[in-house]
């Protein structure tokens, strides 16, 4: 499937090498054979070549006390997307040659690799740059120990060990784009677009065959893993969701997006149909996005083509590019920004005394809202950071940097300020979905409901509720909370954090005048 994604040159590995050259691939988020810069280096800069992914125990062992399947991490339908990710990629090697190396990571990735960097004698590593946290320290972790390698063995210390990480999970170098800004992450969308530019394009080529994999000792390595032999055994195939993984259905589905001109022309993201779930009003490539199994340079080239050939079509934010620009948005302001991810410590985002209310979370999290429109709605006053780890652990397309940055959004903790939106769990289904068809699907016990209080089952009258044979209250949940009481006590706290937000930065800018003034007098 590599094809679909280069255009021209066909390219097969150099012979050429005199002396032994062993290049290590390190898969990570990259899990593709196109626009793959880490891989394009390594096989040219190699006889053999060793294409590894390292088991996480952090994201795939499994985690009992986690409320939900799952590693501690990740969900089960994440783990197993993953897995079929990782399956592709080694069928597409193997076509070319060559295979995937899977290896355990008992302690971390890091480890392994600094182990089968000394034993298979690798002279060059490469790996595709990570700009996340966790990411970033194991990079470091690697980097230290392979320094130390170079002095404790001789075919390190005289020819030393090359480490190459090019950026190529994102359209920019999110370092270069704080660099433009003077070192501070832009905070407004207006102002990354002004400064980001235009992306470099997609690596042009194929190949035809790859460098052999060399000698691997007696090393321990696996096939890709099942979900049974991660140690998951309570599977039920209708769990799974129907995005199935890896890079040959990022293309294909990417090539089915692409047929409809019109649709990539006119798309505008708050139009769409919150309520479409047989024919989603998006892509649904955010998951391959977020593997890698999809190159977002070559995703940006093929909408730009798109566009050149209808002419008039809709620009950012709103637009299907513009839509792909705020995700590396986010990736840049989270990449610049420490802590992050938690609202202490993370100079960004505003210090709400949210309410912990452990009760509510549990009911939010499990659907038992009483809200059916969307029955994970958030109106409750929780701290953002708990609904963002319930989306890390559940979401397939879960993003470190997307996902953080949307909740810090929606909960007016930074980026948005206008507190006081907040949409109505009733009114806003009824807009794009005056039937429920939405709701009777994915709650059936509501399906017999009569429209007129599908989105209110609590105010249908008993005789309705027993002929639909549903009493709110005992077949379904009565709502957890007010939500006109709710929301206006949500927004005089928030209020309250803005009004004092306000008076300190107005008592620094005071107090930074009175120091100008008593320099200027000096």
């Amino acid at each position: 499937m590599a094809s679909e994604a280069a255009a021209s040159s066909i390219s097969s590995f150099p012979r050429r090498l005199a002396m032994e050259s062993n290049a290590l691939l390190w898969f990570r988020k990259g899990l593709r054979i196109h626009d793959n810069p880490a891989l394009d280096y390594a096989r040219r800069e190699s006889n053999n070549l060793f294409p590894v992914f390292v088991i996480d125990p952090r994201y795939l062992h499994p985690d009992s006390s986690a409320f939900s399947l799952g590693s501690t991490r990740a969900g089960i339908n994440r783990i197993r997307f993953l897995l079929e990710c990782l399956s592709d990629l080694d069928s597409s090697l193997r076509r070319l040659g060559s295979r995937l190396l899977v290896l355990r990571g008992d302690s971390d990735p890091a480890s392994a690799i600094c182990r089968i960097v000394k034993e298979w004698k690798i002279r060059k590593l490469c790996f595709e740059y990570d700009t996340e946290p966790y990411g970033q320290e194991l990079d470091r972790k690697v980097k230290i120990m392979i320094v130390r390698l170079g002095f404790l063995k001789d075919f390190a210390s005289k020819h030393g060990i090359e480490v190459f990480c090019p950026v190529s999970h994102t359209l920019f170098n999110p370092a270069d784009v704080i660099g433009k800004n003077g070192g501070k992450p832009p905070l407004t969308y207006q102002s990354f677009i002004a400064l980001a530019g235009k992306p470099e394009g997609p690596l042009e080529v194929t190949y035809s065959e790859l460098p052999p994999v060399g000698n691997v000792g007696e090393s321990e390595l696996l096939t890709v893993p099942t979900i049974e032999e991660l140690g998951y055994k309570e599977m039920i195939e209708e769990e799974f969701p129907p995005f199935r993984g890896g890079e040959s259905e990022a293309l294909r589905r990417l090539k089915e997006v692409l047929k409809d001109k019109e649709w990539i022309a006119n798309f505008e993201k708050p139009k769409g149909d919150p309520s479409a779930f047989l024919k989603p009003a998006t892509t649904v490539l955010s998951p391959y996005l977020k593997f890698g199994c999809l190159s977002s340079r070559y995703f940006y080239q093929r909408l730009h083509n798109v566009y050149q050939i209808v002419g008039k079509h809709t620009s950012p934010p709103v637009s299907l590019l513009g839509q792909l620009l705020w995700r590396e948005f986010f990736y840049t302001v989270a990449f610049g920004t420490p802590n992050f991810d938690q609202m202490i410590g993370n100079k960004i985002c505003k210090q709400v005394p949210w309410r912990e209310d452990e009760a509510l979370l549990v009911a939010w999290r499990e659907g038992r809202t009483g809200y059916p429109w969307i029955d994970a709605i958030m109106i409750q006053f929780i701290h953002w950071e708990k609904g963002r780890d319930v989306f890390e652990r559940l979401l397939l397309d879960s993003d470190w940097a997307i996902n953080n940055g949307n909740w810090l959004w929606l909960s007016s903790s930074a980026f948005f300020n206008q507190y006081y939106r907040i949409y109505s769990p009733i009114s806003f289904g009824k807009k794009y979905d005056p039937d429920g068809k939405y709701i009777r699907h994915f709650i059936p016990v509501l399906k017999d409901i009569p429209n007129e209080y599908v989105y209110e089952p609590w105010t249908a009258p008993l005789s309705v509720q027993r002929k639909a044979n549903c009493i709110i209250g005992k077949d379904y949940p009565r709502p957890v909370v007010s939500h006109d009481t709710a929301s206006k006590e949500c927004k005089k706290k928030m209020g309250e954090v803005y009004a004092k937000d306000r008076s300190m930065k107005s008592c620094k800018k005071e107090s930074s005048k009175s120091a100008t003034l008593r320099k200027r007098k000096k």
